[in-house]
């Protein structure tokens, strides 16, 4: 199978990029979906420094690694929601400026629309991320919300984010939401609402996660094929439910690694996410991209679970069959 493995590097940003690539290589990666944060792609350098593509891009092939997308989900994250003093620990010091949210707001739309052309410039055709929500908070509808309200939250996805598209259209750069808890889109039937808002503009689409569907229930398999066109990039992430009558699928304010959450992300292959007919149904829609592998389990040591995931996620990535099965019975066969 041609589609390469490759290893999102947004949870090893703690990990210098020269030390990265080593590891990647050795953990058996085809190559690295480079985070815009920490060391691995920075995009003001990108953009100031002629040198500094063309190094990074010397960097991955002197350890025979590709790199198909970037990823700028913290900025991303800061366009939509509410600027609070959460973001400063998410955005570069340049972005975050006084702290003032409409500055900060501003400043992360045109890091992003900065992405689209440092993508350009590196080479690649997608940008992974966020967008954040203004609406996420109302996902209760108590005090009653107003569908007014709602409404109003993807008028401001299409406000803010139409000028940052005209941007990735110019430079030939694709947006690809990772459709996620907390975004604008976090299930189907908000990434319908997503795509509609956005008057279905080809340069914005999803990167697909199976993990953030599965603990809520959603089939991961029925969004591949409910938006068979706009799969643009996919993240091989795993997660379980773990409701035993005490817990809750709010995970009750406890955070990731707790024993008494309701559901938990895992290592791929090692939780609840059904990757053989996530497989079959990429396969049905002609997905030749990258499987990245978005490592996440606090109960596993990273390394360890980086390299077996790099050899599960191989052994599921079989290719379509170019005949039925029974063809042998055809005549003149």
């Amino acid at each position: 199978m041609a589609r390469p493995v490759t290893l999102f590097t947004g949870q090893w940003a703690d990990v210098p990029f020269s030390e990265m690539v080593r590891k990647a290589k050795e953990f058996g990666y085809d190559g690295m979906e480079l985070a815009c944060w920490g060391d691995h792609f920075e995009v003001d350098k990108a953009l100031a420094d002629e040198n500094y593509c063309v190094q990074k891009r010397e960097q991955l092939e002197s350890h025979d690694l590709q790199c198909h997308a970037i990823s700028a989900h913290l900025v991303g994250q800061a366009i939509l929601d509410p600027i609070d003093a959460r973001h400063q620990a998410i955005v570069p010091d340049y972005v975050w400026g006084d702290g003032d949210p409409d500055g900060v707001t501003e400043r992360a739309i045109e890091e992003l629309k900065n992405t689209a052309r440092a993508a350009q410039k590196f080479g690649i055709g997608i940008v992974n991320g966020f967008t954040g929500s203004s609406i996420w908070h109302l996902n209760y509808s108590f005090p009653p919300v107003p569908q007014s309200m709602i409404d109003a939250g993807f008028d401001l996805l299409a406000e803010r984010f139409n000028p940052i598209l005209d941007v990735f259209g110019e430079c030939g750069i694709k947006f690809a939401l990772e459709v996620h808890p907390t975004e604008i889109a976090f299930d189907l039937y908000t990434a319908e609402r997503a795509l509609e808002a956005l008057d279905y503009r080809e340069e914005f689409g999803f990167n697909f996660d199976p993990s953030h569907l599965h603990w809520q229930g959603v089939d991961p398999v029925e969004f591949i094929r409910a938006f068979p066109d706009r799969i643009y990039h996919m993240h091989v992430k795993d997660a379980i439910t773990t409701l035993n009558g005490k817990s809750g699928i709010l995970a009750s304010h406890l955070n990731f690694g707790d024993a008494r959450r309701g559901w938990d992300f895992r290592s791929p292959g090692r939780g609840g996410v059904n990757f053989e007919e996530i497989i079959r149904a990429l396969n049905d829609i002609g997905y030749e991209g990258p499987l990245s592998i978005e490592w996440e389990d606090s109960g596993m040591d990273r390394e360890f679970g980086a390299k077996e995931a790099c050899e599960f996620t191989r052994r599921m990535n079989f290719s379509q069959s170019g005949r039925a099965f029974d063809s042998a019975f055809d005549e003149g066969s």
